[in-house]
């Protein structure tokens, strides 16, 4: 099956052709359409990650009783979105080809959900559910340890004229939908806690400025830190963060490597920017910082913490910049690995 991404675009290519050919550019159509058309492509979204987002009670399904209470729950999503694919059908005739592509992608969006369900339901026989995980060990193929409860499409509501803030608003609304509030755990040679950098509030440096704002983390711990201004521990101060700098790192390098988080919240978010590492085991980032962690170092912070992980990240390689062997690149994908299995139940 083709991917979202491809549908979407296919869908809205086609939707500006056919209006060129038409003599309608798209500047022609009202505001109030395009911003109609976009809040149905953000809504669709949304619902596709609310859907797959339920399918991961999968995971942690084991006994007979859960194992019905999913099915029951998979079954009454099936329908639910049958039902609504039928009447997107039905709903091919309107005014404007960017009104048809609208709806094209809310009818796929249901398609998707219908294709995730079926394909969970004959991967997972009852049997498996029901087998014991200390049995099999941690199978990262295996749902009950990890389901994908889906992408946000990203790109496609860039297509559709989605601008900065709204797309940084519904990518906030899709991790409260799987996450809600956690506490956050963020390894970096960098703050990134900017209220503006280069003027763009926006910017890859004044991330996590907007998750505090925003309210998306009960506490934010920031690790390896080598890389800061005034503004930044100002920045740090404004919203309780705590900030371990690597000129202290042998001092708090106990406390560090026996972090307790996630208590009285969803959980715990786990990001790694690879420049968290020094130079010498991972050159390939776009920062280079100089004494930072070692492998080994970020291995026993993530490994030794006590939480329930309920997502993560690992971000900032940079493959121009790698070695001819792909040194860095074998370092991120490990910490992706070890990311993963630690979060797996």
């Amino acid at each position: 099956m083709a991917t979202t991404g491809g549908i979407a675009r296919r869908v809205l290519r086609r939707a500006g052709q056919s209006l060129q050919q038409r003599g309608r550019p798209h500047s022609t159509l009202t505001a109030q359409s395009i911003s109609q058309g976009q809040n149905r492509v953000v809504d669709a979204s949304l619902t596709l990650v609310r859907e797959r987002a339920r399918l991961r009670m999968l995971r942690s399904s084991s006994s007979s009783s859960v194992v019905l209470l999913v099915q029951a729950s998979l079954a009454y999503g099936l329908l639910w979105n049958l039902w609504w694919f039928l009447l997107y059908m039905l709903a091919s005739r309107r005014e404007s080809k960017f009104e048809q592509s609208v709806v094209q992608w809310r009818r796929h969006v249901c398609l998707e959900y219908l294709w995730a369900t079926i394909r969970l339901f004959s991967r997972v026989p009852r049997s498996l559910l029901l087998a014991s995980e200390k049995q099999y060990g941690k199978d990262l193929e295996d749902v009950r340890v990890m389901t994908d409860a889906g992408d946000l499409p990203v790109q496609e509501m860039r297509d559709c004229g989605v601008g900065d803030e709204r797309l940084m608003n519904t990518i906030s609304e899709a991790v409260k939908i799987v996450m809600n509030e956690v506490d956050i755990l963020h390894l970096d040679a960098h703050p990134d806690i900017y209220h503006a950098f280069e003027g763009n509030i926006y910017s890859h440096a004044s991330g996590f400025a907007r998750i505090m704002e925003g309210g998306y983390a009960r506490r934010l711990l920031q690790v390896g830190i080598r890389s800061i201004n005034k503004e930044g521990r100002e920045q740090g101060k404004k919203f309780g963060v705590e900030q371990y700098e690597m000129r202290n790192y042998s001092e708090d390098r106990k406390f560090l490597e026996n972090l307790k988080l996630g208590e009285g919240v969803k959980g715990v978010y786990v990001s790694i920017d690879v420049d968290c590492l020094d130079p010498a085991f991972a050159p390939g980032v776009s920062h280079i910082e100089p004494g930072g962690l070692s492998f080994r170092d970020v291995m026993n912070i993530v490994q030794n913490l006590q939480g329930d992980i309920v997502g993560g990240d690992v971000v900032e390689f940079n493959p121009q910049r790698d070695t001819v062997d792909g040194m860095t690149a074998m370092v991120a994908a490990k910490l992706v690995r070890e990311l993963a299995a630690k979060m797996s139940r």
